[in-house]
């Protein structure tokens, strides 16, 4: 007989989670103007807000911790960094910051400006954010086969070319500092990017004279797919395949608290001395000191060993089948999500979720509101109150997919909680033709709303 699969680890530490009634949660919502941002952890019993930071340490992590080097300048544990992402990535130059929207505000300050257009594929939040900030635009390029949650592209994170050649054609090079590569996609799903679009599009931006960049924050998860997918690769070690990606880069973004395994800290790494010393001005503004960048020293350490860690194929495999198997279970019962699974999280299609809500009345956020009443899970919504307003216009900007996204925390939730959430979900679903209703907001901010907006029954 076949051994069936068990997980590379075991526990040795376990956090106390507390169910709570419908009754409560109801009321615990309403003081939160029904944003589940505001809820407090103690409110929430399975928390898929964000895979984030939210993960569990290794035990030679938690080591590394306790031998943290905390130096102001030249650190052992800034070498300990520099020298484990320069053998995942090639890249020789390091940038520490205090997580990955700090790594963009840095790398963006140095190379981002007024009117300047950023192509790419599914810009996530926080980096849109920071490219509007300075009244720049970004493209998004993505294929049009990640628009269709049927589609089973096994790469629905690939740029598509002929977009991404229209955008170098009808701007001038002085206004395009770079493409970026989100690695996966998060917005489209949680999707992958096969290695032979990274090399055609660094090929065609080497045309126009564009440098690449990559957006990294799960680059392992990334990796994984390409190794599995991607004819040609399955005999290749993870370390192997990250290497060639990154070698089709000027440079890199990295939110360490996704594919890092750590719960604090990001970098910027490059291979352009110019831009490093450009780059490094605004990290001593910004976050601290160029070896340490708004991380401690013990967390440095944990980040290198957590690196590699990440980039091993029994943790991925351990990792994404989980994802796997809630998106499967909730495919079993009728549930429209994303195909195939993306690799940190599952995204249901709220608008074939909640067809009798309205879009104007945001039904990715009512599905969410709906999900944490049912079970105490708390999700979040990748739709429009997330898309925000035209920076011009100041209209709704309703994106193609209006979807809640289920991320996973790394090696922190039982198969018990998976098979909890997609029956929770699952309720949600039955009663489906009751919901009609959506939310309408009463304050938001400027930028980046979501984070902060409230919001009433409609």
């Amino acid at each position: 007989m076949k051994l069936p699969y068990a997980e590379p680890f075991r526990i040795k530490m376990v956090e106390e989670i507390y169910p709570s009634t419908r009754e409560q949660r109801e009321t615990w919502l309403k003081n939160a103007h029904y944003n589940l941002f505001n809820l407090k952890s103690s409110q929430v019993f399975i928390d898929l807000l964000t895979d984030s930071g939210t993960g569990a340490m290794s035990d030679k992590q938690w080591a590394e911790i306790m031998t943290g080097d905390e130096s102001y300048a030249g650190s052992r544990s800034f070498d300990q960094l520099q020298k484990r992402v320069e053998q995942i990535t090639g890249f020789q130059h390091l940038l520490p910051t205090h997580q990955g929207r700090a790594a963009e505000n840095v790398l963006f300050s140095a190379l981002v400006k007024e009117g300047d257009v950023v192509p790419g594929n599914s810009h996530f939040d926080t980096t849109k954010g920071h490219i509007e900030f300075r009244k720049a635009h970004a493209v998004d390029c993505t294929i049009d086969e990640a628009f269709d949650i049927e589609n089973l592209h096994p790469f629905k994170g690939n740029i598509d070319l002929h977009k991404l050649e229209s955008v170098y054609l009808s701007h001038s090079k002085e206004n395009i500092p770079f493409c970026l590569i989100t690695i996966t996609c998060n917005t489209s799903g949680g999707q992958p990017v096969s290695l032979e679009n990274i090399k055609a599009v660094k090929k065609l931006s080497d045309q126009y004279g564009i440098p690449v960049i990559f957006d990294s924050a799960r680059f392992a998860e990334n990796a994984y797919f390409i190794k599995t997918r991607e004819k040609g690769q399955s005999e290749r070690s993870i370390k192997e395949i990250c290497k060639e990606m990154f070698s089709y880069g000027m440079g890199m973004t990295m939110s360490s608290k996704k594919d890092g395994l750590v719960n604090i800290g990001g970098f910027i790494a490059l291979n352009n001395e110019e831009v490093f010393k450009k780059a490094a001005n605004f990290t001593i503004i910004y976050e601290g000191f160029i070896t340490y960048g708004g991380m401690a020293g013990r967390d440095m350490a944990a980040l290198a060993q957590g690196l590699d860690e990440a980039t091993e194929f029994d943790y991925l495999h351990s990792r994404i089948s989980q994802v796997e198997l809630l998106g499967n279970q909730l495919i079993e019962l009728g549930v429209p999500v994303q195909k195939p699974i993306g690799g940190h999280a599952v995204f249901v299609d709220a608008l074939k979720f909640l067809p009798n809500v309205k879009r104007e009345e945001f039904p990715a956020q009512t599905l969410a509101i709906e999900l944490y009443k049912e079970a105490g899970i708390r999700g979040v919504e990748i739709g429009t109150i997330l898309a925000d307003r035209d920076p011009e216009t100041r209209e709704n900007r309703y994106p193609k997919l209006e979807l809640l996204r289920l991320a996973i925390p790394r090696r922190t939730y039982t198969d018990n909680h998976i098979h909890y959430i997609a029956t929770a979900l699952k309720n949600v679903f039955d009663r489906r033709d009751e919901i009609t209703k959506g939310y309408h907001i009463t304050w938001e901010s400027e930028i980046l709303r979501h984070f902060t907006v409230q919001l009433e029954k409609a």
